[in-house]
């Protein structure tokens, strides 16, 4: 069955997007920085988010169980839009080839609704999708099962005439375990061979 559909995952394959790129600025000591992120406000935090948990919400339960970091735990989402680092151009362009070939694109992204509504102006590439799921609205996230086979009925998508493409490997295997066809996303160069691999590009 011919692969007519691409789905993508948009931090780290679209959107250049990382924590250190604020904390940065917030803190002058590295050590002190990724102890922070390591330990504090950390990715497994940040990931309840996604699955729909307010920023508000999530904020105010950390600041009370680590009160002496109440300053950099509240930068991390008053100050959210310095965490990107702008487009993946090399992605982007990718992109834009794909939507001129005529295939079908979708976003599957784990990303908080608020936060997302906030963000998605900043990107235009955005509106070439014809539509787009987005964890924190549908209350499920990635790896879990249940998000891509969501992404399948609203779409009325075939797993055998899909592509999904992500930076997380884990993703990419649950994807796998559907009967969609995974590509782990390293860089655009890579990217661009495995789909000339398929033939898409």
């Amino acid at each position: 069955m011919k692969i007519d559909t691409v789905i993508f995952d948009l931090g780290n394959v679209l959107v250049r997007w990382s924590p250190t790129i604020l904390y940065d600025k917030i803190f002058s000591d590295k050590k002190e920085r990724d102890h922070f992120l390591n330990n504090i406000a950390t990715m497994d935090w940040h990931s309840e988010q996604d699955a729909g948990r307010s920023p508000q919400e999530a904020t105010e339960l950390l600041v009370k169980e680590h009160p002496d970091w109440a300053h950099p735990i509240r930068a991390f989402y008053a100050r959210w839009k310095e965490m990107f680092a702008g487009p993946i151009e090399g992605s982007v362009e990718i992109l834009k080839e794909l939507k001129e070939k005529g295939y079908k694109l979708y976003v599957l992204s784990n990303w908080n609704a608020e936060l997302f509504n906030d963000t998605v102006d900043d990107f235009p590439f955005l509106q070439w999708f014809d539509d787009r799921i987005i964890s924190g609205e549908v209350k499920l996230k990635k790896p879990d099962a249940a998000i891509y086979q969501l992404t399948l009925q609203r779409f009325n998508l075939s797993p055998q005439q899909a592509v999904f493409i992500d930076d997380s490997e884990q993703n990419v295997e649950t994807a796998e375990s559907l009967g969609i066809r995974g590509i782990h996303f390293k860089s655009p160069e890579e990217l661009r061979q495995e789909l000339q691999a398929l033939n898409l590009l």
